[in-house]
């Protein structure tokens, strides 16, 4: 591969330098104008860069009103477009279903907040929305961080006259309820779905048994594997990996070894078994005991494969340990097992994070001379450990060089593109790479948004970061802990209290619960800006959740 020679050579270039609450009804929410932020405005691009990355990112130019309003001019038409179309209804204000999509016009009820879920039924009803299960998923993706809302929406539907819920609506809302920690409702929901027949499957179980374990209730998951034959689900090797899986990615491989001993003389373990068991032992770094998990899948007839030797490869990376990667690369050929793209790719990266970029860029060639191919995820690694040495020219290349290889990007791709154009402050690439997932078939996730709204926040751009915000509403994503920290960290920062108040305040009134520091941010800034009635407003709704 030509593009890939070239990194070898290339010289290390330096790179220089809805919301609906907001818009109406927060008591919190006063919007104050900020001065445009000093700063110098970024180099020139190099002359190989792809014509896509060929913006000026330029600095706010000197008649702009502020940060908050201003929009980059060459993307203003596709922000203010966006815009047109969100703006907010209020509750005295009649929905025009002519001209506004049912999925948008309830998200706009919806968005309001709602002590309990019996609250939302009576501000549905009465707007004659067409119910159908595709709509259904699309709301309850919306609101998926926000358990009240979705599950409000949920019993509102199951009442409504000619709709019945499908197995996946059940166990979408399974999982949202779960993530939420709301075990109760979770086995409310599931005994709810064990009188339809056929309802209640082995998805189903999987989804309760890795919320449960996700939340440490370890036994309670295993409960919940034990009982499976309660439901109609046949307990077998499928379900047994299941809730290994998820007890090791629950952070309690002892529970994962323990359920295996009980359950492996009657329930047949295959190769993946053993393979979930000793990937659990490498995360915990006991790597006598994944050896030992090893020599058992060796006594049971099953021969070590490309995951068991990469398990212990990914471990190592993690340590930092590359002569023991390299060791074990060489006892994997040795027993006649080839590294996969996966297997490269986590040495790759490991080398790339560990400062090694040399080493890192090597290993493509290591990969060619075993004959095996790179994929999406080699190529965005590898757009990583670029962005993250600075060379964003060469990561640029890395991109535009997939499609002529055959390899198409995807959301991780492009999430690892705008990540690294936001770190080296490309406002306008990020932006124009989000609108190139728009255009094309690639959806966004949540972690697509992050560094976005890190850099709006960051910048003042309050226009922006509004767009944003919807942007993420209407591609079905919902705002989650992590989003919601992100965004009062950002606007503590950046000084605009008011817009952080407002943001902490729906995450509580969501239900979500604010992680420690971000409350001792807010209350620290609130406290240094003389801001004591908002600091007593922001105790009280912490007073809710204590």
């Amino acid at each position: 591969m030509v593009m890939l020679s070239k990194l070898r050579i290339t010289p290390r270039i330096c790179s220089t330098n809805g919301w609906h609450r907001l818009a109406y009804g927060n008591p919190l929410c006063t919007i104050v104008k900020s001065q445009p932020s000093p700063g110098p405005g970024p180099g020139p691009e190099s002359p190989e860069l792809p014509a896509w990355v060929k913006f000026s990112d330029n600095p706010i130019p000197p008649n702009a009103v502020s940060d908050d309003d201003f929009v980059i001019p060459s993307l203003a038409h596709w922000v203010d477009t966006h815009m047109l179309s969100a703006k907010p209804i209020f509750a005295t204000q009649t929905l025009n279903k002519n001209k506004l999509d049912h999925v948008e016009a309830i998200s706009k009820i919806l968005k309001e907040s709602y002590s309990s879920a019996e609250l939302v039924a009576p501000a549905l009803d009465g707007h004659g929305f067409q119910i159908s299960n595709s709509f259904v998923d699309q709301v309850l993706k919306r609101f998926s961080n926000d358990w009240i809302t979705a599950f409000g929406f949920f019993e509102w539907a199951k009442s409504q006259t000619g709709y019945t819920h499908s197995s996946q609506q059940y166990n979408l809302m399974v999982d949202i309820l779960g993530k939420s920690k709301k075990f109760d409702l979770v086995w409310e929901l599931v005994e709810e779905m064990a009188q339809i027949e056929g309802y209640v499957t082995l998805d189903t179980m999987v989804r309760v048994m890795r919320r449960l374990a996700k939340a440490r209730k370890h036994q309670d998951a295993i409960e919940a594997f034990r009982r499976m034959g309660e439901f109609g689900v046949k307990k077998d090797t499928a379900g047994l990996n299941a809730i290994v899986d998820a007890l090791v990615k629950g952070d309690s491989v002892e529970h994962a070894h323990n359920v295996l001993l009980e359950f492996k003389s009657s329930i047949p373990l295959n190769s993946h078994s053993f393979n979930v068991l000793m990937h659990g032992w490498c995360k915990a770094r006991n790597f006598d005991k994944a050896r030992k998990v090893m020599e058992d899948m060796k006594e049971h007839g099953f021969s070590p494969d490309v995951f068991s030797y990469t398990t212990f490869i990914e471990a190592y990376c993690h340590e930092k340990d590359f002569r023991k990667v390299d060791e074990v690369l060489e006892e994997m050929r040795g027993n006649g097992c080839t590294p996969n793209a996966v297997t490269y790719t986590i040495v790759m990266l490991a080398l790339g994070k560990a400062g090694q970029l040399k080493e890192a860029l090597e290993v493509y060639e290591k990969m060619k001379n075993d004959g095996c191919a790179p994929d999406t995820p080699f190529y965005s690694s590898m757009i990583f450990i670029l962005g993250k040495a600075g060379r964003l020219n060469d990561a640029c290349q890395v991109f535009e060089d997939m499609p002529k290889q055959g390899v198409v990007p995807d959301v991780m791709t492009y999430n690892t593109m705008i990540s690294t154009a936001c770190a080296h402050s490309r406002e306008e690439t990020a932006l124009r790479l989000l609108k190139e997932m728009e255009d094309g078939s690639c959806k966004p996730n949540v972690e697509t948004y992050h560094p976005l709204l890190k850099m709006c926040c960051r910048k003042k751009r309050m226009k922006v970061l509004k767009f944003l915000l919807d942007h993420m509403l209407k591609s079905n994503i919902s705002l989650d802990v992590g989003t919601y920290s992100l965004l009062v960290h950002g606007l503590c920062n950046s000084g605009k209290l008011e817009h952080a108040c407002s943001f902490f305040e729906e995450m509580v009134l969501q239900g979500l619960i604010p992680k420690r520091n971000t409350l001792k941010l807010l209350v620290e800034n609130l406290e240094s800006k003389s801001m004591l009635k908002e600091k007593e407003h922001v105790e009280k709704l912490m007073e809710r959740i204590s």
